[in-house]
C-alpha cells in the first residue's frame, strides 16, 4: 500500500513524503521487498522523475537476514533500523522527495543535497561498532560536526534533526545521553543556545556490535534566525528539566517554505511526568494534544503534516491505535513500528515532519 502526501510551496517546488507498506504478511521477504521496490518506481512515475528523493529509511523486522538483500543503489542517504512494522510484515519504506533537488554522494558516505537554495546534508546509518553506548554516540556527534565544518558549517549552527537508535534502549538510553550530553557542552549547544530535535528510540542494526546508531539532517550557511526551537510551555517541558537535551520541535524557514521537524513526543506533561501510566487509549490522545500544540505554536495545522511515524512499546496495543490514527489521520502517510520508547512508562511515541507556504 502506497500512502503519499505532497506539499507544495509558493515558489512552486513541490515536496512528498511517501510510505510504503505490504497489506500481505504470508509473502516471503524477497516478495514484500519486490512488491515494495515496484510501488517505489510507481509512485516515482506518478510525480514525475524530477522529483528527487533525498532521504529514505527501510524498517525491518530482522535486519540480520534482511539488511543484505537491499537494494544499494546510492540515490540518496539511506538509513536502515530493525524496528518491525506492526501489520506483522517483513519491511516498509519511508521516503522523503523534493521537487528539482540535485543529490550528490560525497567522499564520507553523506550527501549532499543542493535544494531551496542551500546545501542540505543528510547521512544515514553512522554507527561505532564495539564502542560502549556513551563513546559510541559522543563519537559520533563530533565526526559530524567535522564533516559539517568541512563545509562551512557546525552541529551546533546547521545541524536540525537527529535520530537515535539504541539497541537495548531501557538499558542503555541512559549512557547514550550522558555521551549526547557531553558531546553537546563541547560543542556550544546548551540551553542558552540551542540544541536539535531528535528522537531517541529503541532500533537494532544488521551488526549486533553497534550498540547505538544514528541518521541526521544538517542545512548548511542558514540566515541568522531561520531556524528556531518551538517550545508549547503549557503542554512540554524543557527536556533539560529531566537531564536530556533535545529540542520538542525545531522550524526552518526558507524564502518560499517552512519546514517544522516535531521530536519523538508521547504522553508528557509540563513537569516531565508520565500522564496516564497504563493507559494506552488516553496516552495516545495526550500524545496527540502534545504533538497538536507544537503543530499551533509554529504556526502549522495537522493539514501540514506530511508523515508520521509512531512507535509502541507493546505490541498487543496495535490494534487499538492504528483504529485510532486510522479514524483520525487517514489522509497522512503513517506507519505503526514496534520500537520501545525510552522511558518504560510511555507506551507510545510519534514523531512528525511539516511543510507549509510562507
Amino acid at each position: 500500500m502506497i500512502q503519499t502526501k505532497i506539499l507544495e510551496a509558493s515558489g512552486g517546488k513541490r515536496e512528498a513524503h511517501a510510505i510504503i507498506t505490504i497489506d500481505d504478511p504470508a509473502l516471503t521477504f524477497e516478495s514484500q521487498l519486490e512488491e515494495i521496490l515496484r510501488q517505489y518506481e510507481d509512485v516515482r512515475d506518478s510525480l514525475g522523475q524530477d522529483m528527487q528523493p533525498v532521504f529514505r529509511r527501510w524498517f525491518l523486522s530482522d535486519a540480520v537476514n534482511r539488511q543484505p538483500l537491499l537494494p544499494d543503489d546510492g540515490e540518496c542517504a539511506t538509513s536502515v533500523v530493525e524496528q518491525p512494522p506492526l501489520s506483522l510484515t517483513k519491511v516498509a519504506l519511508w521516503v522523503w522527495m523534493i521537487e528539482g533537488a540535485v543529490v550528490n554522494r560525497l567522499s564520507d558516505r553523506r550527501y549532499a543535497v543542493e535544494a531551496f537554495g542551500h546545501t542540505h546534508v543528510f547521512e544515514g546509518g553512522c554507527v561505532r561498532p564495539g564502542m560502549a553506548p556513551c563513546d559510541a554516540m559522543y563519537s559520533m556527534l563530533n565526526s559530524t560536526d567535522e564533516a559539517l565544518a568541512l563545509r562551512g558549517g557546525s552541529l551546533l549552527e546547521s545541524c536540525v534533526r537527529t535520530w537515535i537508535f539504541v539497541q537495548n534502549v531501557d538499558v542503555d538510553y541512559a549512557d547514550v545521553v550522558g555521551g549526547r550530553n557531553q558531546a553537546f557542552k563541547e560543542l556550544g549547544l546548551t540551553p542558552a543556545t540551542r540544541f536539535i530535535a531528535s528522537t531517541g528510540i529503541g532500533g537494532r542494526q544488521a551488526d549486533r556490535a553497534a550498540a547505538v546508531a544514528m541518521d541526521t539532517y544538517s542545512v548548511i550557511g542558514l540566515k541568522e534566525g531561520s531556524m528556531r526551537q518551538v517550545n508549547a510551555p503549557d503542554y512540554l517541558n524543557p527536556t533539560y528539566e529531566y537531564g536530556v537535551a533535545f529540542e520538542r520541535a525545531t522550524s526552518v524557514d526558507y524564502d518560499d517554505r517552512r519546514h517544522l521537524f516535531i521530536s519523538g513526543t508521547a504522553s508528557i506533561d509540563n513537569k516531565g511526568d508520565v500522564v496516564w501510566p497504563g493507559d494506552i487509549r488516553r496516552q495516545t490522545l495526550r500524545m496527540w494534544e502534545n504533538v497538536g500544540s507544537l503543530l499551533e505554536a509554529a504556526s502549522f495545522g495537522w493539514e501540514d503534516v506530511g508523515q508520521i511515524l509512531v512507535y509502541l512499546r507493546d505490541p498487543a496495543d496495535y490494534a487499538v491505535v492504528k483504529a485510532m490514527f486510522d479514524e483520525r489521520f487517514r489522509d497522512i502517510p503513517c506507519v505503526i513500528l514496534l520500537a520501545p520508547v525510552c522511558r518504560p512508562g510511555w507506551l507510545v511515541e510519534m514523531e512528525c515532519m511539516a511543510m507549509r507556504k510562507v
